[in-house]
């Protein structure tokens, strides 16, 4: 296993800029997520580690290692791709065997054989092992490179959205298995998704990127409750989180559309008079004694939860109530707000406050 260090990295396709000056440290043995919007630079930081792109400026450290001359094939990391890489032409078998064949590795094939079925056993595919691979379903395919990654034991294991082209179901189940795999086995790995619920429920730690800059760095709890930006506050998170214009005035916090007021202690966080309040929708409370009276405009009922569309003043929030809830669409409620959980960015969408992830 390794720890990576991204030292300064700039890559430009062209005119076009990918990576912006970015800096990173994953953990030997730690399972580091990087999460974006599609062009943020995700794939291009897989790319940069594991050589198959070469960065204009910056280094990549294996363990103190400086890795930017060594060519792919000697950096010994093992990348599962979305689209899945396998020989068609081969069974299950042979397209695990195929990477531990290399005269670099110098493997017998009773250790071959071994490694093969021990995985394949991991990842239940052991079934699967003399079926050519054109012949399988889209999520025996993604087991199946897996496997061929896990096989070659490498230092450092990249994964470029592996789970975004299967249903929701086998997603949710590979997404357990990837992690028990990686915490059992406890090989670095690096998981590029799109989707915050795979970001928060996998990573150690996750890297927030956008536009080829990382924006904030941390474990899910810190990204989730202390998000740097708007940026982030509104990327992770399901339902979004409300970010509404507010002033303060005389000891409260006044929405400029809405007809909330909330009190706020002056010492709690330093606040201009103008900024961006955010409210999470699970401490958006709908309760019978709430200080605050909304319409309900949309209700989105998902079985565990139930998304409420709410209109107070001029202002839409969204709140979440457990369960399916039965709310007609006009009805007034009352709601409450969880004043411990408030999040302030400034006019440079920058978190304000002590809370601001310096």
């Amino acid at each position: 296993m390794s720890g990576i260090r991204l030292e300064g990295i700039t890559k430009r396709f062209g005119d076009l800029t990918a990576l912006r000056d970015l800096s990173l440290t994953v953990h030997d043995g730690e399972f580091f997520v990087l999460l974006g919007p599609t062009g943020a630079g995700k794939t291009t930081t897989l790319r940069v580690i594991a050589g198959l792109e070469r960065q204009e400026e910056g280094a990549v450290y294996f363990d103190e290692h400086l890795m930017n001359e060594i060519p792919p094939a000697d950096r010994d990391t093992a990348f599962v791709f979305q689209q899945y890489s396998l020989y068609p032409n081969m069974t299950v078998y042979e397209n695990m065997a195929f990477p531990l064949k290399s005269p670099l590795r110098n493997l017998d094939k009773g250790e071959i054989d071994r490694r093969i079925r021990e995985t394949a056993e991991k990842l239940r595919i052991g079934q699967l092992l003399d079926r050519k691979t054109a012949n399988l379903s889209g999520g025996e395919m993604q087991r199946v490179s897996i496997g061929r990654a896990i096989v070659r034991e490498p230092r450092v294991f990249l994964m470029d959205e592996p789970l975004s082209n299967l249903d929701a179901k086998l997603r949710e189940s590979l997404r357990v298995e990837l992690e028990h795999l990686q915490k059992t086995q406890g090989i670095t790995t690096i998981f590029v998704t799109h989707d915050q619920i795979e970001a928060l429920t996998m990573a150690d730690r996750l890297a927030v990127l956008n536009e080829g800059r990382i924006v904030q760095v941390g474990t899910p709890e810190d990204i989730y409750d202390r998000p740097a930006t708007t940026f982030v506050a509104q990327l992770v998170g399901t339902p979004r989180i409300n970010l509404i214009e507010a002033q303060r005035r005389n000891g409260v916090l006044k929405m400029s559309k809405g007809a909330v007021e909330l009190p706020y202690a002056d010492s709690a966080v330093s606040l201009p008079e103008t900024f961006l309040l955010g409210i999470r929708p699970e401490d958006i409370t709908l309760r019978a004694d709430g200080e605050f009276t909304g319409e309900v405009v949309l209700t989105e009922p998902l079985g565990v939860e139930t998304i409420i569309h709410l209109k107070t003043g001029e202002e839409r929030l969204l709140a979440v109530v457990a369960g399916t809830k039965q709310i007609a669409i006009g009805e007034t409620v009352s709601f409450g707000v969880v004043t411990d959980h408030l999040h302030f960015f400034g006019a440079d969408q920058k978190r304000l406050g002590e809370a601001g992830g310096e």
